[in-house]
């Protein structure tokens, strides 16, 4: 009998798995609540969905038999129009995770250094992990901003290859200053700046790709174009680097259907923006509506979620809410633990989240009541 373990790596047998959200007909089976009564504001996703152009191009014929462009010619040239880079500075994943993979694969061999600042985004660890890399975590201080002084000096202590950061971050939705992009940039490293709310934050540094060599800005179609299950993200980079990761992409890597769904979106721009637009109203609203309840803190956030600290029951609250059909994200990890995520929804969707809230700290301080008197 062939011995599988033994030929898996011994550094993946122990690697913890990212741990990913699941889609409603999954969902409504766990909880045993029907699809229609589910509120799911835990993964960033777009409630008003993709444009109607989106589902007329998918309607049409499309050449589906046919493997797609390896090149993504067409598509490359009208993220160019949307971005104002060159289609030699341009290149298309399967999301913007894909990239991220491909960028670690370019450049790690076993044992090199990438550099990120938790609390992040957790496929940032979990990639390097996989391709056998050592990740460097440089934490933010206590109001959720970046210690740049300590990331230039993990840099290069560790000669790092890789400086991963999200602009906004999640989970908090901060956004990295300019200034401090222009002071990483000085260091002998690839600065992968992700921005994949960069719609609902009205900033980026795309524009700064092309005059440093070593910038790179991922932004993805998942959030503000309603896009996330075709899983469309693209890079802005250097050409010579665009040029390397064509070399070692999968061939086929973009299908039909998600180009086809990108080329209406951009073409709908002007309507998807119009939603965006709403979210962000909705943001203020929510965030504001937080601020009213004692026992929450949320952070202001430029992205289409909010993160507030609610203390030590704040996974009780999330399971509360989960049995009320209404979806939150929770972090068991440490320094995250005390907080939920919530994306924002629709009006209709933040309020049933803001009287299930209430509700479930009402049962829990009761609950608590009742201890006490015991």
């Amino acid at each position: 009998m062939i011995d599988i373990a033994g030929l898996v790596r011994p550094d993946l047998q122990k690697l913890v798995g990212y741990t990913p959200i699941v889609p409603l007909d999954v969902l409504s089976r766990r909880l045993g609540i029907p699809v229609e009564r589910l509120v799911k504001l835990d993964a960033n996703e777009n409630p008003y969905g993709p444009s109607p152009r989106v589902l007329e191009a998918l309607a049409h014929e499309q050449p589906y038999a046919i493997y797609p462009d390896p090149d993504q010619t067409v598509l490359r040239a009208a993220l160019s129009e949307y971005t104002g880079q060159p289609v030699e500075r341009l290149i298309c994943g399967n999301g913007s995770d894909e990239l991220i993979d491909l960028l670690m694969r370019l450049c790690l061999s076993p044992g090199d250094a990438v550099v990120e600042s938790p609390p992040t985004f957790g496929m940032y660890s979990f990639n390097t992990a996989v391709v056998g890399g050592r990740s460097i975590g440089v934490p933010r201080h206590a109001d959720w901003t970046l210690d740049v002084d300590a990331l230039i000096a993990a840099v290069e202590r560790e000669q790092a290859k890789l400086v991963f950061l999200p602009s906004p971050n999640n989970p908090d939705g901060s956004v990295v200053e300019r200034s401090d992009i222009m002071r990483l940039l000085a260091l002998p490293a690839l600065l992968v700046i992700d921005e994949a709310y960069a719609e609902f934050a009205g900033v980026s540094v795309i524009d700064l790709v092309g005059q440093h060599p070593n910038l790179v800005v991922l932004r993805t179609f998942s959030k503000w174009a309603g896009l996330a299950g075709l899983r469309l993200g693209y890079g802005a980079m250097d050409e010579r680097i665009v040029r390397y990761l064509l070399q070692i992409k999968p061939p086929y890597n973009i299908n039909v259907a998600a180009q086809a769904a990108v080329l209406a979106s951009l073409a709908d721009r002007s309507s998807l923006m119009d939603k965006v637009a709403l979210l962000i109203a909705e943001r203020e609203r929510l965030y504001a509506a937080l601020c009213e309840r004692p026992a929450c803190k949320p952070l202001p956030s430029r992205a289409n979620f909010v993160l507030f600290h609610l203390g030590p029951q704040a996974g009780a609250i999330k399971r509360a809410l989960e049995q009320e059909g209404v979806l939150v994200r929770y972090y068991s990890k440490p320094g995250l633990n005390e907080y939920l995520r919530v994306t924002v929804g629709t009006p209709e969707q933040n309020l049933r989240f803001l009287d299930a809230l209430d509700a479930s700290l009402l049962d829990i301080q009761h609950e608590e009541m009742r201890h006490e008197l015991a």
